[in-house]
Parts: C-alpha cells; sequence; structure tokens
C-alpha cells in the first residue's frame, strides 16, 4: 500500500516546494521507490521543476492539469478529466530518478478553490468538494510506493483534498518568526479535519530548511521547535545554500542528484531527510 504524505506551510518561500521535489527524486534515484507527486499549488512550481515550463503550458493549454478535475466538479455534466492523460510519467531531470509521476498543476487553481464550496453535491448528496481528489485517485495509488503531495500555502478546500488522501504531512519552514508563525494552526486545523473525517493524519514533523549556521535567529527559533510539542522536528537539517536557486530550473540535459543540488553535501542532507522520513513511514 502507497504512503501518502503532503507538504505544507501557511508561508511561501519556505523550500516547501524544493523539499517536495528533492525528496521524491531521492527516493526514486537513492532508494528506488516508485513516487507520484500531485501537485496542488497553483503556483505550478513543483510541476515546472520536474518537467519544464514549455510542457506545462502544452499541458495547461489542452486541459491536461488537476484543475481540470476540480473544474469538473462545479459542470459535473461536462467532465473532462482523464487522469491517464493527465499523468505524466518519468518526469524529473535526475538521472536515476525514473520512478518519478507527476500529475500537474495549474495556475487556474487560484480561482477554482473559491468556488468549490458551492459545487453541486449532486443527486444523492454524495459529493464531497474535499473528496474529488480521493476519487480521481483512490485507485490509482497503490501503483506507487510513496505519494507526495505538494499543498498550497493555505489550508483551504484544494489543501484538504491534499490531507484527504494523506495518513501524514511534513512542515517544511526555514527558523525564523514569520516562517513558523502558523506551525501551531496547520497542526491544530489538520488534527480538527482530521477527527472530523475519522481518517488519522499524522504530523510526521517539522523539515528545518534554509538554516544559517551563523544566524542566532535561526539557531534559537530551531531550539525552540525542538522544544515546543507542536509536532517533532527531523533531525536532518537543510542548509542555505545558493544550489538551491539553480536546481529549481528543468534540466533539458540528465544530471545526478549532487550535479543538481550541488556538491556541497545538499544532496547528502536530503538523502538522510528521505531515510528519516522513510524509517517513519515504514516502522
Amino acid at each position: 500500500m502507497a504512503h501518502v504524505i503532503s507538504t505544507i506551510n501557511l508561508k511561501g518561500g519556505v523550500g516547501k516546494t524544493t523539499t517536495t521535489v528533492a525528496l521524491a527524486e531521492t527516493l526514486s534515484g537513492e532508494f528506488r521507490k516508485r513516487v507520484l507527486v500531485i501537485d496542488l499549488d497553483p503556483q505550478t512550481n513543483a510541476t515546472t521543476m520536474l518537467i519544464g515550463e514549455d510542457k506545462w503550458r502544452k499541458l495547461n493549454d489542452s486541459g491536461r492539469t488537476l484543475a481540470r478535475l476540480f473544474k469538473d466538479a462545479l459542470d459535473p455534466n461536462n467532465k473532462q478529466f482523464d487522469f491517464d492523460k493527465a499523468l505524466q510519467k518519468g518526469v524529473s531531470d535526475v538521472s536515476a530518478a525514473h520512478s518519478i509521476d507527476l500529475l500537474p498543476s495549474s495556475l487556474d487553481l487560484i480561482d477554482v478553490q473559491d468556488q468549490l464550496a458551492s459545487a453541486p453535491s449532486g443527486k444523492f448528496y454524495s459529493v464531497n468538494p474535499i473528496e474529488l481528489l480521493w476519487r480521481a485517485v483512490k485507485s490509482k495509488l497503490d501503483n506507487y510506493d510513496i505519494v507526495i503531495v505538494d499543498c498550497p500555502p493555505n489550508l483551504g478546500i484544494i489543501t484538504l483534498n491534499g490531507l484527504r488522501i494523506s495518513q501524514g504531512y511534513i512542515i517544511p519552514t526555514i527558523p525564523d518568526i514569520l516562517s513558523t508563525y502558523g506551525i501551531p494552526q496547520i497542526v491544530t486545523r489538520v488534527r480538527e479535519f482530521s477527527d472530523e473525517i475519522a481518517e488519522a493524519i499524522e504530523p510526521l514533523g517539522i523539515v528545518v530548511t534554509k538554516f544559517q549556521g551563523n544566524s542566532g535567529v535561526h539557531a534559537n527559533v530551531l531550539r525552540n521547535l525542538q522544544q515546543a510539542k507542536d509536532a517533532p522536528v527531523f533531525d536532518t537539517i537543510i542548509p542555505q545554500a545558493n544550489d538551491i536557486a539553480a536546481a529549481a530550473e528543468h534540466s533539458t540535459h540528465s544530471r545526478t542528484l549532487k550535479q543538481k543540488y550541488g556538491y556541497r553535501g545538499l544532496a547528502d542532507s536530503y538523502r538522510s531527510l528521505a531515510a528519516e522520513i522513510l524509517a517513519k513511514l515504514e516502522g
């Protein structure tokens, strides 16, 4: 059975999507896992990192993204979403990471989300707006070992769709006040949602990203996170590195994990994080 996890933070720019993609590539390339990335973030960064902007535009123009799934809910008499046509197989520019598939995102999700609360509930009131993704992918999940859902930076209906199919979630964050401010809210809201749907969704842990060893603020906030009881903190810390920005651009040429994430230990950090997450999921 697939392990499904979400990545979430209410603050943008914390390395959430980079963590999602790096984990997918590491789990595939280093641990030989079959990975599905579901990109629910309308910024589409995970999608463009994995397939490039040109290919994404073609998919978006032809309606082969997850936006089509949610648009169908608004007009149930005009269903067009096709899982197999939307699914992009063998994505990533990392040569060893050849077992990653992707369900791509779209900027159109921004407009769709606000309308989902009033979507038709169906003849027998069986269509729940938080279960649209679950209905579309539930029969496909066991084709994979790991499914990673990159959620938008909010706790709206589309994020709840991602959490609905997840057994756990991780919270990537920079260790500063603004980036960590919403963590208690995330944990509380997800716990309440988990209770409401009677399905366990566990906080696997907080991933500290873009850590600066010479920053007193980072050191203090990291210590506070470790002492707090909101969620455990992973031992692996992702350092600040210029290589992260370069890794965000999809390459037309294959490269290794170390070529993509640099030779200064960043790739090793992601491998350590992936091992920690696997230990929690499989333990």
